[in-house]
């Protein structure tokens, strides 16, 4: 019985053997080809990676700190470079802020922070809403949401006149719609929504509304050129006021990631540098800044 069995087993492997080696090679590939396909089709590739961190120069981008990670912020605005030698040109002057971002889940961040400028508080929440992806599941933009409010704590050089802590709120409103078009090209554009509750009706609106764009480019593994432009829309600006443009570079060392830039714009939340931005580039009105992030991971993080 047991040789039985045997043989039983030895013609059977024969059989297969013959079978398999009758079948055409190019149909084994073209059937794995096919199973290959049919796993791509049902998985979503995530974009990742869109900007490398989630400041552009001034202003947010579609990027947020991952679940449980703590980033702290300290970003310098210097004076303007055409105020001369006398100021080194504008290195005597700085105003900073220092802020610090904490990643509640992978698409919802929070924010807080302080300006020297106006001596402004700041906080803001960021929700992405949509996310690049290509597969089973196609998204060709990534899409975040940033409510902000700003408290202005600076004293009014006005004592005779009754400064309720409503007349120093700022709230904003932004959309930020990203794309990352190859491994070293993204873009961006952000229509944003500034409501200031205390104003003079004469001379400004209480309703400001701007559009701005902004981009990527990578020049090295490490290191990245970025530029920012928010145009103010005629009728819902401040008086006097000019656009905000920023340009600078991205340089990553470790944990560390240094964006050094150039701006005319020395307030650094929404309401400041996109409506009361006053310096023209064309007249030398410059700052040198930098921004300095640190990231720190305090709770579990799970990456997909």
């Amino acid at each position: 019985m047991q040789l039985n069995k045997k043989i039983l087993v030895a013609v059977g492997l024969l059989f297969a053997t013959v079978i398999v080696s009758a079948q055409d090679p190019d149909d084994i590939l073209k059937q794995l080809e096919k199973e290959i396909s049919g796993d791509e089709k049902d998985r979503t590739d995530y974009t990742t990676a869109t900007f490398k961190t989630t400041r552009l120069v001034n202003g947010h981008t579609v990027e947020n700190v991952g679940k449980g990670v703590l980033d702290v912020k300290i970003s310098h605005r210097f004076g303007n470079i055409n105020d001369g030698g006398y100021e080194l040109f504008g290195l005597d002057k700085a105003t900073m802020r220092m802020g610090m971002d904490y990643g509640i889940t992978r698409y919802l961040m929070v924010g807080f922070g302080r300006s020297t400028f106006e001596k402004t508080y700041d906080a803001f929440a960021k929700l992405k809403i949509l996310r690049q992806s290509s597969g089973k599941r196609k998204m060709p933009v990534t899409v975040s949401y940033v409510p902000t409010v700003a408290l202005k704590t600076i004293k009014d050089p006005d004592s005779d006149k009754t400064n309720y802590f409503t007349s120093r709120l700022f709230f904003s409103h932004q959309l930020i719609i990203g794309r990352k078009f190859s491994e070293g090209t993204s873009l961006q554009i952000m229509p944003t929504f500034v409501h200031q509750n205390l104003v003079d009706l004469e001379k400004e609106p209480n309703d400001l509304f701007a559009i701005g764009i902004g981009g990527r480019q990578k020049l090295t593994k490490r290191v990245s050129l970025n530029f920012e432009y928010y145009y103010q829309l005629p009728n819902y600006k401040l008086t006097n006021r000019t656009n905000s443009l920023s340009i600078g570079f991205d340089i990553e060392t470790g944990g560390h990631v240094f964006q050094l830039h150039f701006t005319n714009s020395p307030g650094m939340n929404e309401r400041t540098f996109i409506f009361d931005t006053k310096g023209e580039w064309g007249k030398g009105d410059i700052l040198f800044g930098f921004n300095i992030s640190r990231v720190f991971t305090i709770g579990k993080n799970k990456r997909n």
